[in-house]
């Protein structure tokens, strides 16, 4: 399979940066109208009223960015793409600040352990922190996945 990441090659405190991407008015409300159209995500007259008080992305939008970059910064390292075989699910998802349109996004995704699989010698199970921050350096996310990758063959 040619040149690949395998799971031996990652090593605690790895990190891989992904971004930026600028997030429009258009995107937030077509997002919350598909997917969480709580009022706060479709208008500012309906966020002033709220705690946001203007309008604010749904944290899935955010954590939908989050994927976006961290895809497209992944698929730039076809070695690294072929050796990730998905994830496995999230052990921490943290909202820390609103999104607002036109916020610029960027972040890292930090290794921060990693254990062979027990049952599926073929794979390694790595978890990762990634931080989502804004323009300003502020922190709008935080996660803990739980990613699998190729092992070595014998």
């Amino acid at each position: 399979m040619g040149n690949i990441v395998h799971f031996e090659d990652i090593m605690v405190g790895d990190s891989l940066p992904f971004g930026p991407l600028t997030v429009s008015r258009d995107d937030i409300i077509a997002f919350a109208a598909k997917y969480d159209p709580q009022p706060f995500h479709l208008s500012d007259e309906a966020a002033a009223k709220t705690h946001f008080g203007t309008l604010a992305a749904s944290g899935w939008h955010t954590a939908a960015l989050f994927m976006q970059m961290l895809v497209r910064a992944l698929q730039s390292e076809p070695a690294m793409q072929a050796g990730s075989l998905g994830a496995i699910g999230i052990d921490e998802l943290r909202w820390l600040r609103p999104v607002r349109p036109g916020d610029t996004l960027r972040g890292t995704n930090e290794v921060i352990d990693k254990t062979p699989s027990a049952s599926r010698p073929e794979m390694g199970i790595v978890r990762n922190r990634a931080t989502v921050i804004n323009q300003k350096d502020e922190a709008v996310l935080t996660m803990i996945s739980i990613t699998m990758w190729r092992t070595r063959p014998s």
